[in-house]
């Protein structure tokens, strides 16, 4: 058995290990996919303290590194149950079950999809998520990005580097992009902005070869030829497993502040699964540091008396 059981190994998670660890406590981190979260798909890390200009890549492997130099087991596995009813929890996942003092829920949040038609029956084939992974099938290419947030402009600028053309598509008239983004790629030359526009529907045969565009202005549809739709329109909680045990929000988020305990005794979240104002890679590497050191609080007056 273990100290405590982490729920992915994203900025929070892999934080939360660290600080659990130099605690002098056993950690056990379960992730689905690779660690580092979303941000492995980043080029370039710029608003992080002391780290400006490097790859989400490689920034992620650090962190994936430093929290097993320093001791902590990371499985990749899924977490499919929990049974949060005694005072040693229980996780479980596709490879078994497996118990703990604490356990802190880091898993982070999903790409949200724009449930357009023609968006599953290409995802793979032209409909990606990710920019940084797929955007190389596409050099030479136009493609285009949806979304008005930092991801979509982290996306945009990216693929001007390498694609042909690139369409930034918004369904609205302004950017929740900082500023700086936005001026960056509004300057691109092989960038062309559309606004108040949503894609209606993705088209081709074995893979995307246009897309039918609305603008919610007018209400006129009109065509684009392309190769590729990448979607960064921002991310959705999967808290589904925890909804009967633990208290979400309205949006599926855990509603625990910033102390990052839950109504239960001995299990806390951290990172984007919580309900917070800014999700960046310094509010996720807070709340790991701050779970894991409530943790070891609670673990160390639980468990001594």
């Amino acid at each position: 058995m273990n100290d405590i059981i982490i729920i992915g190994a994203g900025t929070a998670g892999l934080t939360a290990a660290i600080y659990g660890q130099r605690a002098g406590l056993s950690c056990k981190v379960f992730e689905k996919y690779a660690p580092g979260g979303q941000i492995v798909n980043s080029p370039s890390i710029e608003n992080y303290p002391g780290m400006y200009g490097v790859s989400g890549y490689d920034y992620s492997m650090a962190l994936f590194g430093q929290a097993q130099k320093l001791g902590a087991e990371i499985e990749f596995s899924e977490v499919t149950g929990i049974d949060f009813s005694g005072d040693i929890k229980k996780v479980i996942t596709s490879s078994g079950e497996f118990e703990a003092k604490a356990v802190i829920i880091a898993n982070g949040a999903a790409r949200r999809k724009i449930g357009c038609k023609g968006e599953e029956e290409f995802e793979g084939r032209g409909v990606s998520y990710c920019a940084t992974c797929d955007g190389a099938f596409f050099r030479g290419k136009t493609v285009a990005v949806v979304g008005g947030g930092e991801s979509a402009f982290e996306e945009t600028e990216y693929l001007s580097k390498i694609c042909d053309k690139v369409y930034l598509i918004h369904r609205r008239d302004v950017f929740s992009a900082a500023k700086t983004a936005v001026d960056s790629v509004l300057k691109t030359k092989n960038v062309t902005v559309l606004t108040n526009s949503v894609i209606e529907e993705i088209k081709g045969e074995n893979a995307v070869s246009f897309v039918a565009i609305k603008n919610r202005a007018n209400g006129s549809i009109s065509e684009i030829p392309l190769s590729a739709v990448f979607v960064a329109i921002g991310l959705i909680p999967e808290n589904g497993i925890f909804k009967d045990v633990l208290k979400l929000d309205e949006a599926g988020y855990f509603d625990a502040d910033e102390n990052c305990e839950t109504g239960i005794e001995g299990v806390f979240v951290a990172g984007d699964t919580r309900k917070k104002h800014l999700r960046q890679l310094v509010t996720a590497a807070s709340d790991g540091a701050v779970a894991a050191n409530a943790a070891a609080g609670y673990i160390r007056k639980k468990f001594s008396e």
